[in-house]
């Protein structure tokens, strides 16, 4: 890091904040988009190879699916640290250095001799990425007008869906014809490229303020205001929500290739690839979501969005495409929705410790989508995909019971 990175970190509380038509506001938006699309593309763009490595490496479905579950775990321990690091060195910096190191080890990922290091490279792009997501959501907080919060969240939830959309699209035609590791070189360079413009495209923090805290403080203070966040029922709904909404998701992705490419369905993998092009709803629904909360209430829509995730996981019991696709379709959609809406949330229900907040969503999240993504392919072993499903549905009741109970904080929020 050098000087000016420094300099750029310089608070200046008296500059206005990012709104919604004003040129920093574009280049702003610009920046989250591909932030948001790198991160997902580089995390989860190896989902349709999972197939490719149990029949390479002679691994089951659970095993397999460690390429994901060994990033996600990471990157949720280290989502405080990386936190609490922006906290003192500031935020853009670091997310710029985290991104540009997950890269790199995403290109390392190309030469990986056997299953283990996979794994190891996998778990090292984890560990770097966690410094772009909590610091993102954080950055947005305190630089974006509370109008223009929404609609920026909206976006950068927008770029994830289509990061991952891409991603896993991508690397199944690409691995159908060339195999799993041309598949991860596109990977990387797209990742490099969304690195550049990110760092290019991203205003400087203006409302950033040092911390003014030494090293022997910090973890009473961490611990004080995890507390804090804890006690609030309200915060801990909503970090139980992320953490229910990503395992099923990242559940649902793993196991669709496997389930896809046998009986009755029988599809290459550049067709499973295709699949994941119902990314594009998810788009839709991040920006429809931010704008529906202001109308309807947040805790409409998230009910909403749970409903339609359960009704979209009943038609993939079908033994059709007909019926399979669209209930992809929705339970993307829904998906999307009710993350957009549970991480804005997140930003602005507290009054202090955000950056924490932040964090503790989406380690709460990522631990999800490694240990229910992980646990859903024992179901699968036990009973295939209606194993899968029937785990889902369970876990997305669960979910519907706590954005209901959410009802009452957002009505006394309005009030």
């Amino acid at each position: 890091m050098n000087d000016s990175s420094l300099r750029n970190e310089t608070p200046l509380p008296q500059s206005p904040r990012l709104q919604a038509g004003t040129p920093e506001f574009r280049r702003a938006v610009r920046a989250f988009f591909c932030g948001g699309f790198a991160t997902f593309s580089t995390l989860y763009g190896m989902q349709p190879l999972l197939p490719l490595f149990s029949a390479e490496f002679q691994l089951p479905p659970a095993a397999a699916s460690g390429v994901i579950s060994a990033s996600t775990a990471m990157l949720a321990l280290m989502l405080i640290p990386a936190a609490l690091l922006s906290d003192h060195i500031g935020r853009k910096s670091l997310m710029c250095a985290a991104l540009g190191l997950a890269v790199l080890c995403s290109f390392a990922c190309i030469v990986a001799g056997n299953y283990p290091q996979l794994l190891i490279l996998r778990a090292l792009v984890g560990f770097f990425l966690a410094g772009l997501p909590s610091i993102a959501m954080t950055y947005i907080g305190e630089e974006t007008d509370p109008q223009s919060l929404a609609r920026t969240m909206g976006i950068y939830i927008a770029g994830n869906a289509l990061g991952g959309m891409s991603g896993r699209f991508i690397a199944g035609v690409v691995a159908d014809h060339f195999g799993w590791r041309w598949a991860v070189a596109v990977l990387a360079l797209i990742g490099l490229f969304m690195a550049i413009e990110f760092w290019r495209s991203l205003p400087p923090s203006r409302h950033f303020r040092k911390s003014r805290h030494s090293s022997q403080t910090l973890l009473p203070l961490l611990l004080r205001d995890a507390w804090t966040h804890a006690s609030d029922k309200g915060m801990r709904w909503l970090f139980a929500s992320g953490f229910l909404l990503a395992g099923c998701f990242v559940s649902l992705y793993n196991y669709l290739g496997y389930h896809l490419l046998e009986d009755p369905f029988h599809l290459s993998h550049s067709l499973v690839g295709a699949i994941f092009l119902l990314y594009l709803v998810g788009v839709v629904a991040s920006t429809l979501a931010g704008r529906l909360a202001g109308r309807l209430g947040r805790h409409n829509v998230l009910l909403g969005m749970a409903a339609i995730m359960g009704a979209g996981l009943i038609l993939t019991v079908f033994s059709s495409l007909v019926f399979v696709i669209p209930g992809v379709g929705l339970f993307t959609f829904g998906f999307f929705g009710a993350h957009a809406i549970a991480s804005g949330w997140v930003s602005h229900r507290p009054v202090r410790a955000r950056a924490l907040a932040s964090a503790l969503y989406l380690c709460s999240y990522y631990l999800g989508a490694s240990l229910i993504g992980s646990f859903s392919g024992l179901m699968w072993a036990a009973n295939g995909w209606y194993g899968v499903a029937a785990t889902l549905g369970l876990l997305l009741l669960v979910c519907f019971v706590l954005a209901w109970r959410l009802r009452g904080f957002s009505l006394r929020e309005k009030a």
